[in-house]
């Protein structure tokens, strides 16, 4: 009998762990698995991820998004998932980072119905969805100071995530935010606006084997500690 969908998957996702020194524990990769199958099938219907990306979930969307975890804050108990889409990376942090509690935002309703569904087949009991824009009165009346960690994908620029994130985050938290290409700008603008809170920032380079060696895809990882 031919592999499954899910099996081929799961197959996939070890191959990119065990290459990169990436050990998650063996149910985490089979929920990871198991999550990628429920998106690809999803996105017949409602638009996740691009359309070509599909046979990339893996790599793109589900490896990197499990492995940016090494690079994420011991002492964080609660983060914010800004513009989550199909749940990314929020939903792979959740089944990695099991003790985190979390809120994955996006305005686009379809979407959250999504990842709703998501959280629910996959028995994730560490994190809810909200159809909300982060930056409305009633996201931060709901939410304010309640975040250690603020994860983003490539959403919007770095200055715009501390716009959204100070009204929300405690006294000490982080932003991580997945991004691609040249900061240097970007970063600059970010500096210049928030520079008395920002404490450390972080670049991370994110080549990984076999297919990102020497991080020629320009995959960048921004950790930003900031103090209040």
């Amino acid at each position: 009998m031919p592999p499954t969908k899910q099996e081929i998957y799961l197959k996939e996702l070890q191959n990119y762990c065990w290459d990169n020194g990436f050990n998650p524990e063996p149910m985490r990769n089979e929920r990871l698995a198991f999550f990628a199958h429920l998106v690809a099938e999803k996105n017949k219907t409602v638009n996740l991820i691009s359309r070509r990306d599909v046979d990339s979930i893996i790599e793109n969307h589900i490896f990197i998004s499990a492995y940016i975890t090494k690079f994420l804050p011991d002492k964080v108990t609660r983060f914010l998932d800004i513009g989550t889409g199909g749940g990314f990376p929020g939903i792979p942090l959740a089944i990695m980072r099991p003790e985190l509690r979390g809120v994955l935002a996006d305005s686009t309703g379809k979407k959250i119905d999504a990842v709703k569904d998501f959280i629910s087949k996959l028995k994730l009991s560490n994190v809810v969805a909200e159809n909300s824009r982060v930056e409305s009165p009633e996201f931060i009346e709901k939410y304010k100071g309640a975040f250690d960690l603020v994860v983003s994908r490539a959403v919007v620029p770095i200055i715009i995530l501390f716009r959204y994130a100070l009204p929300l985050v405690k006294e000490k938290a982080f932003i991580v935010a997945m991004k691609g290409g040249d900061l240097d700008e970007e970063f600059k603008k970010a500096e210049l606006k928030y520079k008395s809170f920002i404490k450390k920032s972080t670049v991370y380079e994110l080549a990984y084997k076999p297919t990102n060696l020497r991080n020629k895809k320009g995959k960048k990882l921004v950790v930003i500690e900031l103090q209040k």
